[in-house]
């Protein structure tokens, strides 16, 4: 018998050489339909589409801390919901921003950078991921202080597992050089990316994107280096920001590909969160007409089920933001109903699902009206040229002219800009408040951003959250502290990180939030 098989064998061999058994053994052999590497610039859009908190990675965190610390949106609710509302560390939201940033942006983005530093045909594609590759470095820093970057998503590309932390004073200057050298290396007369779910592809606008984004880490710098901060304010002046709204880096949505924030809210939160009393009054006392595209207040409701259309207002006189300083308790007792002339806590107002928090509301990362605000500021401060209240009155009007991109219901009149711009112009004597809370209110609704910004300027003049169960020392949370997950698996990193910035608390300063 053996004999037998090892003669049929043979003659397969012989048969197999004499009609050549390898024609197309790579072609029958080779999956058609299951790639194995993935176009760059599809790589890039899955970056830029996973920074704007899909499928809820870092919703809880903007919702439950940063809209909170600047006094825009609370709750009054404890446990999952707990955070700045209470001023404690609720450990299940503070690590949102670094999970989805580390583990899918950027993991995404610094592949991108990898895979086409050294392609001479993708060169704007290169200088493109650049910048968002800062922008969202930006974003974690500025969150959490010192953190992985030269080392950071580097797990598949160099086999490094537990990156060591940068300084932020480190991560800034380099997140500036790259914007400068990225920004000027965007090149109209070479490839364009076409696909490029932001800008289309328009190289003008992603250096116009690139430039404002310098300037906005420049201003980071105001108190801390103010030598650094003015020369590259003057760089991006140079290069070219933001022209109009048109410039905006903004993330469209469709009724199938949903604004997560608004997704979270028109469903298992909707009665939870509730516009804050300090922002209501604000835009209330002022005559602000965004409040109208803004708010919406269910007039008289005793529970849940009867936030219904038939009790919806969207009329100013009648917004009642909810206060500071309450659980959902404290705030039922009749005494405080009673104060604010609402029914119960889901009386009173919270944003309008139908207008700026619509399923396919738009989401912004920088604007021109960001951008003209911060002109504004460097002009007051003598690093450009150009008038300070002229830049002042086009960020607000830019801002307000945005409302219209939200829903036709949430437009502002060209006359009730002018009437709003004439009874507030320019204040020279009071500059900085004055510049600084508009662009509080031109950054609704962008949480890294006006956690950042408030900390940087000291504006809006808020008054502590009151709430008297406070774990922080600080008037205000001043960081989000590292994930217990960084502990457990790159201990010895995070151990010099705190060692060198301070305890990995809320009240701990990030380096360039100096008193």
């Amino acid at each position: 018998m053996k004999t037998k098989t090892n003669y049929l064998f043979g003659l397969l061999t012989a048969l197999c050489l004499l009609s050549g058994c390898d024609d197309n053994f790579d072609e029958i052999n080779t999956n058609k339909v299951d790639p194995t590497t993935l176009a760059p610039s599809f790589v890039m859009n899955k970056a830029i589409i996973d920074a704007t908190y899909l499928d809820g990675f870092g919703t809880l965190q903007m919702l439950c801390y940063e809209f909170g610390i600047v006094q825009q949106i609370i709750t009054p609710y404890g446990s999952s919901l707990a955070g700045a509302n209470y001023n404690q560390n609720n450990v299940s939201n503070t690590p949102l921003v670094w999970q989805n940033f580390y583990r899918n942006v950027l993991k995404q983005i610094v592949d991108v950078v990898e895979k086409t530093k050294d392609d001479p045909n993708r060169t704007n594609l290169y200088h493109m991921a650049r910048i968002w590759k800062a922008y969202s470095f930006m974003i974690l820093t500025d969150t959490y202080g010192d953190i992985p970057y030269t080392e950071a998503a580097k797990g598949y590309i160099s086999e490094i597992t537990s990156p060591k932390y940068d300084s932020q004073e480190f991560i800034y200057r380099d997140i500036l050089k790259e914007l400068d050298e990225a920004s000027a290396g965007l090149d109209a007369a070479k490839a364009v990316e076409s696909t490029d779910i932001l800008y289309g592809g328009n190289v003008v606008k992603w250096k116009r994107f690139g430039y404002s984004l310098m300037l906005r880490a420049g201003m980071r710098l105001v108190k801390v280096d103010p030598t650094t901060a003015r020369n590259y304010v003057t760089k991006a002046v140079t290069g070219g920001v933001m022209q109009s709204n048109d410039d905006n880096a903004v993330m469209r949505h469709t009724a199938l590909y949903n604004n997560w924030i608004a997704n979270h809210l028109q469903a298992r939160e909707k009665t939870n969160f509730y516009l804050a009393a300090p922002f209501v009054n604000y835009l209330k006392t002022n005559n602000d007409p965004r409040l109208g595209s803004i708010a919406v207040r269910y007039v008289g409701a005793k529970g849940g089920p009867e936030q219904v259309d038939t009790r919806a207002s969207s009329d100013p006189k009648v917004q009642v933001g909810m206060p500071m300083g309450y659980d959902n308790v404290t705030i039922s007792t009749p005494a405080v109903l009673a104060q604010y002339g609402v029914a119960s806590l889901w009386d009173f107002s919270q944003v309008n699902l139908k207008t700026v928090l619509k399923l396919d509301a738009p989401e912004f990362h920088v604007t021109y009206s960001q951008t003209q605000l911060l002109l504004a500021e460097a002009a007051q401060r003598g690093w450009i040229t150009g008038s300070a209240a002229d830049y002042y009155t086009k960020g607000v009007r830019a801002n307000m002219e945005q409302m219209a991109t939200f829903d036709p219901a949430a437009a502002i009149p060209e006359a009730a800009i002018q009437a709003y711009l004439t009874a507030h112009p320019f204040d020279p004597a009071r500059a900085l408040e004055q510049i600084n809370t508009q662009y509080w209110v031109a950054s609704f609704l962008n949480g890294p951003e006006l956690f950042a910004n408030f900390r940087r300027s000291g504006f809006p003049a808020l008054a502590k959250n009151p709430y008297p169960a406070s774990e922080i020392t600080e008037d205000f949370i001043r960081r989000m502290p590292y994930p217990d997950s960084e502990t457990v698996v790159n201990q010895q990193n995070v151990n010099e990180a705190i060692a060198r910035q301070g305890p990995n608390t809320l009240s701990t300063r990030v380096w360039w939030d100096k008193k």
